[in-house]
């Protein structure tokens, strides 16, 4: 399986799973705008782009090969560590659905999206948790979600923790 294959089977990166926005460079915004792609500002005050992004539809990147310096660059755990022949291709596609499957799991117990509720699934967990939400979420779905997040840090964020 060529990399590239694991990373079209899998989208964590970019559908808001492992971070909630992407930085951009000054220079690549004009580039995103033009491809209808909304630039946001990070609490940082730098340009981004949001996560879930809006390139992404199912798990491929529709903007691939104009797509920032930043998604270049990025190489998760599992990315790494299937490059380096430390897991083998199926090896890293059972880790890829497993982690699908823990995050179907904290969705099928949040309650129902509401307008304004993210599109990501973990991204709206942290959202609804809050008290001014309705938070914090009931016991066995914060075991859930953390269950999840620790197996995302283990296999896929590593050093790059949730942005």
């Amino acid at each position: 399986m060529p990399l590239s294959t694991l990373c079209q089977r899998c989208g964590l990166c970019c559908d808001g799973s492992l971070f909630s926005s992407l930085p951009l460079r000054y220079s690549e915004v004009e580039a995103m705008q033009r491809l209808s792609l909304p630039v946001v500002n990070r609490p940082d005050g730098t340009p981004g782009l949001e996560q879930r992004c809006a390139a992404l539809k199912g798990q491929c990147c529709t903007v691939y090969a104009e797509r920032p310096e930043q998604c270049r660059r990025y190489r998760c755990f599992l990315l790494t560590a299937l490059a380096e022949g430390e897991v083998s291709p199926e090896e890293a596609q059972v880790v890829v659905d497993e982690a699908h499957a823990r995050i179907r799991a904290v969705e099928a117990l949040l309650p129902s999206e509401r307008a304004d509720s993210p599109r990501a699934v973990l991204q709206r967990a942290r959202k609804e948790d809050l008290p001014e939400n309705g938070g914090p979420l009931p016991p066995q779905t914060q075991e859930v979600w953390a269950q999840a997040e620790s197996y995302l840090d283990r296999h896929f964020r590593g050093r790059h923790r949730r942005m």
